[in-house]
Order: C-alpha cells, then structure tokens, then sequence
C-alpha cells in the first residue's frame, strides 16, 4: 500500500550483513521464509493485514478492490485509514534498479511511487510501522510478534543467526530481506505471457495484437516506448516495459478519493518531491513510470487510481496529440479531462511526440498490452473482457 504523505522510510540500518547471511544459507529456505511473512496478518496492529492484502497474489498482487473505492487506494488495518495512491503490482518489482541518477543525471529506480525505499528491501520495511497501514507502534513490536512463532525464531535464527533476534533493528531487517526473496521468485515474475511466448515461437499475435505491438514499438506512430521500453531491441527477452525514470504526465487529483480519505482540500501530492533524498523543486509532481506487465489486469490505474479502465489510460494519453473534440473527453466522466494536480513541470516534450491515434490503433495497443499479461491472470483477463 502507497499512502500520500509518509514520513521518509528510514534507510540507516545497513542491509549487506544480513542480505549475505541470508544468501549464504540458501535461496530456498529465505525466499519460503519471506513466502510466509508475506500473507502473515500478525504483522499489523490488529492482525487484520498482510502484505498480501494490498498485493493479492490471486489479483495480479494488487488492492483485490473490495473497499468502497474499488481498489484506487487501499485500506488500512484500523478499518478507517484510506491512502492517497494506488498500491502498484508486486510482480516483476524485483527488477526494479536501485536509487540513482543515471549517466544523463535523471532520477531512476527506487521503491514506491517517489522511489524514496532505495531498495526493493528497504520497500518492504516501510508499511508494517506506518499508522495509516498495518500499524505496529515500532520495531520492537514487530520483533516481539516474530518471537511469539517458534518457525520464525528457527527459521531466522538459521538464515540470518540465532543473535538477530536479540535486536529490534536486526530482526526487522531479517524481515524485510526475506519478503525481498520472495518477491524477486519466478512465482511473482514468470515472465511467461503470450508476448514472453511469441519471442519464444510459442505464440501466434493475432493481427490485431501485431499492428499493437508494432504501434508500441514505434519511434514514429506513437510515444509508448520513450518511457515504457528498457531495452534497446523491440525482440528483447524479459523486458519489464519501464524505464525506471519519473515524469509528471498531467494526472488530474482522484476527487473521489480525496473526498473519502479527509486529506486537506488544498493538498498537492508532491510526487518525486515526497523523496527525503531530493529537494530540486522540478521533482514535484512527478512519478516513477511503471512496468506494463499484467497492466491489462491490475487497475485502476495512474499513481492515484484516477482511471478505471486501460483504454481510458491509452485515450488520455492521446488527447495530448488529437485536436478532435471526442479525444478531448474522458470517457469514464463524460466530461473534458481535467487539469494536472501539478501542472508547471508535465512531461510536454514526451507526451506529444507522434501523431494521433485513430479508433483502430487505440484497439490495438490495448490488445497488445493485453498480451503483457502473465498465463495465470488470463483467466481475469478474460472475466474483464466479458464484464465490459
């Protein structure tokens, strides 16, 4: 879960002690302890939620969408706490590269939506003591929870040495590093959808599937792959359809859940700003570009959930390069999108890069992002295929 004003994640305990006593003991036995921390509902104040909750393995691991909002924020162990920002899939998350600014000096990776958890680890250490989330008052609470399961005392006490569990700070790491195994598994990051199985010669795109994917791919036709390609080949194995960076792409406030959450009428969320290690003002706003992978099945969508459906996504992006009075209408609303909850930095030189995109190519870059889907969400896919 992602919520909108967050006291900065500490990052001071260190992680290579522990993530190399982990690795040394094996991969298995860390990755089945993170497997178990991972749905464990102990972990919060009222034991209410679990990792899972918010990142339903059975939902792509995102918000399953059974509060009142539908997903587009997620609730918290008190049964009153609402965020801000949608809780992003956990799938292919653990190919997420570290804090960093990169060789052109822009900002890339990192955890949460401002990547302000430097570590796919130091992510994992951020909701358990949030008051919004599940709720624990402190470390110690949370090792004292640990404690009271004797498989975790050998468990951890195997992996990491039996003297971790004599230190808050120590124990919670543990913690924190097991759940990283566990999401950096093939269970969470298959990589086996009908894209994964066309580059394989397993799969055959369907024609309308191709024009998308050739749309997508193009320097020309349209502006997808500016931020959401990391390799450089279009045939490229294991692409996780992001390339890390930040942008502001003008997504209006989610009133509705603005109205639900009681956060200040005239709050701005600061994006990128929200990073205790950055202070350049041009970060406000912005957001880290997420991979499409299961994109087709894991809405609402946007760092906020402002949108329900994936070709409302595709359409507002085109009304940034289509004069026609339909592009210019949301329809979810049926009203003019409205303006960027930050207006002064939006990512203008991207987004109108290429042509408008007629009825025929905003159908087929869905198809095609429908093909990012991993095998065992076909089946949501396709109940959604039906619903609409």
């Amino acid at each position: 879960m992602i919520f909108g004003r967050l006291l900065p994640l500490c990052l001071v305990l260190g992680t290579s002690t522990l993530a190399q006593a982990g690795t040394s003991s094996g991969d298995r036995a860390l990755e089945d302890l993170g497997r178990a921390l991972f749905f464990d509902t102990r972990l919060s104040a009222n034991g209410n939620l679990s990792c899972a909750s918010c990142h339903d393995p059975a939902q792509g691991f995102v918000d399953p969408g059974t509060n009142r909002l539908g997903g587009a924020v997620s609730l918290g162990d008190d049964g009153r706490s609402l965020g801000d920002r949608n809780a992003p899939s956990v799938t292919y998350a653990a190919f997420t590269p570290d804090f960093h600014r990169d060789n052109e000096g822009q900002i890339v990776g990192g955890l949460f939506w401002d990547g302000r958890a430097a570590t796919l680890a130091d992510q994992a250490m951020g909701p358990p003591l949030n008051p919004g989330e599940m709720g624990m008052p402190d470390m110690e609470a949370v090792r004292q929870r640990l404690l009271e399961n004797p498989d975790y005392v050998v468990r951890i006490g195997e992996l990491f040495g039996p003297e971790t569990l004599d230190d808050a700070g120590r124990t919670y790491r543990a913690m924190a590093e097991s759940i990283a195994a566990f999401e950096r598994t093939d269970t969470v990051s298959p990589f086996d959808a009908k894209y994964d199985r066309y580059l394989r010669g397993e799969y055959q795109f369907t024609e309308q599937e191709e024009l998308g994917r050739t749309l997508f791919f193009s320097q020309q036709f349209t502006n997808c792959n500016r931020c959401h390609q990391l390799e450089t080949s279009p045939m490229a194995a294991r692409e996780t359809f992001t390339n890390y960076r930040y942008h502001n792409i003008g997504v209006p406030v989610n009133e509705k859940v603005r109205a639900a959450n009681g956060m200040e009428q005239d709050y701005v969320d600061p994006g990128l700003l929200n990073n205790p290690n950055l202070v350049d003002w041009e970060a406000r706003g912005r957001y880290k570009v997420p991979s499409l992978r299961n994109v087709a099945v894991t809405g609402p969508y946007m760092h906020n959930g402002v949108f329900n459906d994936l070709e409302t996504v595709i359409r507002f992006y085109n009304h940034y390069n289509s004069r026609s009075e339909k592009s210019q209408i949301n329809p979810e609303t049926g009203r003019h999108w409205r303006e960027p909850e930050v207006a002064e930095n939006v990512s203008l030189t991207d987004l109108e890069h290429g042509p408008a995109l007629d009825e025929r190519r905003i159908e087929a870059l869905v198809a095609f992002l429908e093909t990012l889907t991993d095998k065992r969400y076909e089946p949501l896919l396709e109940a959604r295929k039906t619903a609409r």
